[in-house]
């Protein structure tokens, strides 16, 4: 089993096909989208291929070390993971191409006018521990 990290982005991947921004659903828009992501994720719950997902708020800080006594370094003109990464989902599944299954159903979400969306999601597999050789 390898686990991986489907990204969902508020901008920076290309555009999907239904490009309305979720600020601009209706209620009933909104609950039929986080409806699917729930059934979604209850689907792969039956199957033991979820660990988590977490839709994120817009607010975000970046903070850095930046010597004992120091205020921290925060916003900047750079791109922030709050403006980006609208939330994400963790999948522990038997292979990469199951994990690109998934996230072409989950880009299916139902968005504007009851339409999928159709959007991009970025994967990204969690760093493993490296193999151990046994002689």
């Amino acid at each position: 089993m390898a686990k991986y990290l489907l990204l969902k982005h508020y901008r920076g991947a290309p555009t999907p096909v239904n490009d309305v921004p979720m600020d601009q659903w209706t209620q009933e828009e909104i609950s039929a989208h986080m409806q699917y992501m729930e059934d979604f994720a209850d689907r792969l719950r039956g199957t033991g291929e979820f660990v988590d997902s977490q839709a994120l708020s817009d607010q975000g800080t970046f903070v850095r070390y930046d010597g004992e006594g120091r205020a921290p370094v925060t916003d900047g003109p750079f791109a922030e993971t709050k403006d980006l990464i609208a939330g994400f989902m963790v999948i522990d599944v038997e292979n990469y191409e199951r994990a690109l299954e998934l996230a072409g159903e989950l880009s299916a979400a139902p968005g504007a006018g009851g339409k999928p969306i159709h959007e991009w999601l970025e994967i990204r597999p969690f760093m493993g521990a490296p193999s151990t050789v046994t002689e």
